[in-house]
């Protein structure tokens, strides 16, 4: 059955309020989607509540602290990385409360080894992804505390079947050695994808030693990130496939024979004056491209839609409307699959 959730990112400051939103939402969907409802995130509460810092506070022995230049590694905890970890424990009460005596899936999004070693700067020096000691360091750690965090969440919603996502939109431009150094004049050199694939292997297991049932990875919208999650064993790719050409669909057609699942990230639907949300249009930006690569219709009842991240300007009311509308869009999704 056809699934829409979100991928984390919420606007706003009330995170009871958010979850409350998300989980109604999602756990009342039409007959014939499966709705799953997401741990939510709300970068606007500033650095230690965005990908970054939610990420670095759960970090097993490798604190961070806030520097010129965002979150680096530090040589002991200090009061930046309580607040990261304070809000940590502020969502989870939230989803606690908000996900009461809910039974089902759920979605606990959280950045991805690569992107948090591009994102985090060493003590001294460049980030974390110059030093390949460091990134392998930093796997370990992020896998640790996503298997203590997972099985944290699996207490306060003992209801729940969890799905971990990483996000990793920084992949492709880790792999592709296209991150600008500290100063700004070179780039930093590529982690082979292979060695992305292990990184992420890595917190992949851990995840599932932690009690998640399902690990997907959003690998953004660059083609080079097609491998490293195919090749790391996650479950699912997630990605915005409407930046892809046919090859990168192609890549996508052979995952998924190969057993890796398909999650898609639409972007808003069109508006018409005349004729409002063009929700059939947004459907076939994954349907059209399935069938030109001669994938199985009938798969398409596998796979898992979500929203395009809010913008940073955007509302409450503005995420809820584009949640909705994805779940319009599934609903075509559904019977272009039994088509």
């Amino acid at each position: 059955m056809i699934a829409v959730t979100g991928s984390g990112p919420w606007p706003g400051t009330d995170v009871l309020e958010a979850q409350n939103v998300v989980m109604g939402d999602l756990a009342d969907t039409p007959e014939g989607i499966t709705g799953i409802p997401f741990a939510v995130r709300l970068p606007a509460r500033g650095p230690a509540g965005d990908g970054t810092g939610s990420a670095a506070a759960l970090l097993i022995d490798l604190p961070a602290e806030l520097g010129v230049h965002g979150w680096k590694l530090a040589d002991r905890p200090g009061r930046d990385l309580a607040r990261a970890q304070s809000l940590r424990r502020e969502d989870l009460d939230a989803l606690a409360v908000a996900a009461h005596g809910y039974v089902g899936p759920l979605l606990v999004p959280v950045t991805g080894p690569l992107t948090l070693a591009a994102s985090l700067y060493l003590a001294r020096g460049d980030r974390v992804v110059a030093d390949r000691g460091a990134v392998a360091e930093l796997a370990e750690s992020l896998g640790a505390g996503i298997a203590h965090h997972v099985a944290t969440v699996r207490r306060a919603v003992p209801g729940a079947e969890i799905t971990l996502l990483l996000d990793e939109p920084f992949l492709a431009r880790v792999v592709a050695g296209a991150l600008p150094s500290f100063s700004g004049y070179s780039a930093l050199r590529s982690v082979p994808a292979q060695i992305a694939a292990v990184r992420l292997g890595t917190v992949v297991s851990a995840a599932r030693a932690g009690g998640a049932v399902r690990v997907v990875v959003h690998g953004g919208t660059a083609q080079l990130a097609i491998a490293p999650v195919v090749d790391s064993g996650a479950d699912a790719l997630l990605c915005d496939a409407t930046h892809f050409d046919d090859r990168a669909w192609e890549l996508l057609a052979d995952a998924r024979e190969h057993g890796t699942g398909l999650w898609f990230e639409l972007p808003p639907h069109e508006i018409s004056s005349r004729s409002g949300a063009d929700v059939p249009a947004q459907a076939d930006l994954v349907v059209a491209p399935w069938r030109r690569v001669g994938l199985s219709l009938a798969e398409l009842a596998g796979v898992v839609l979500i929203p395009r991240a809010p913008s940073a300007g955007a509302t409450p009311d503005e995420a809820r409307a584009e949640l909705a509308g994805v779940v319009r869009a599934a609903l075509v999704v559904a019977e272009r699959a039994e088509g």
